[in-house]
């Protein structure tokens, strides 16, 4: 049994109430302090049949990792994921992406929140336990990863089930032979590989895809936009795609 996390503000543990991907055994106010939408997390606790706790900003401050909390905690478990073939049955048209090589808790939050606000239908994550920064992914990410239906698998397993879903699979790549973002037709079923700056998707994965994409640039620079910024710039080009 995993040791329990803690949760650190509202927008964090409302998204933990809400999403229900994860068990939440205990909720936390700080006696005496105005707490924003503690009407909204009291109501969220009682669905889950918690009744919040008030307690001391001392005994509060013991529990949290820093002095940001907002007057709010949550003590919760490990998240619970979806299968590959839930994802895809929930949204057969959809927009799918998956993270690889991303190795920073803020970058992996920021980047699933710019995938969230972009109506991607669902992403895909290699195996392994972010639950141990669990309060820095869900802050970074204003709750996204909560919500975000998500399943875990290695690329090729993940390639190939979307594949004979009829998807698209395209997979970011530096190569001069890749096809500039804009120049791409990503109206369609869709699952797209997102690599990191330093660890990107292997040569065997990269194989199997359909499509590789580049990010184009405004000038000549030789720096390489990070994940954050790389998946916001993908993501939303397929909204606006998708949308038109």
């Amino acid at each position: 049994m995993s040791t329990p996390q803690i949760l650190e503000g509202w927008v964090s543990v409302l998204a933990a109430l809400q999403a229900g991907r994860r068990p939440v055994q205990a909720v936390y106010l700080q006696a005496g302090k105005p707490v924003r939408q503690a009407g909204q997390i009291t109501a969220a606790a009682r669905q889950r049949g918690l009744q919040v706790q008030s307690i001391p900003a001392e005994q509060l401050d013991a529990l949290a990792q820093g002095r940001s909390h907002g007057g709010v905690l949550a003590q919760a478990g490990e998240r619970s994921f979806q299968t590959l073939e839930e994802l895809t049955a929930a949204a057969p048209q959809g927009f799918f992406a998956m993270l690889y090589g991303v190795e920073d808790p803020y970058n992996y939050g920021q980047a699933v929140r710019a995938l969230y606000a972009a109506g991607a239908d669902g992403l895909v994550v290699p195996q392994r336990n972010w639950d141990t920064a669990l309060n820095v992914v869900a802050r970074a990410s204003a709750g996204a990863t909560e919500y975000m239906p998500t399943a875990q698998a290695a690329p090729e397993t993940a390639i190939q089930h979307f594949k004979a879903q009829g998807c698209l699979v395209a997979a970011t790549a530096k190569a001069r032979t890749a096809t500039p973002l804009y120049a791409a037709d990503l109206r369609g079923p869709l699952f797209l590989l997102i690599g990191g700056e330093r660890r990107g998707l292997g040569a065997a994965a990269q194989a199997l895809c359909d499509l590789q994409i580049t990010i184009p640039y405004g000038r000549g620079f030789a720096g390489e936009l990070d994940v954050t910024s790389s998946t916001a710039a993908l993501a939303f080009e397929v909204m606006r795609q998708r949308q038109g």
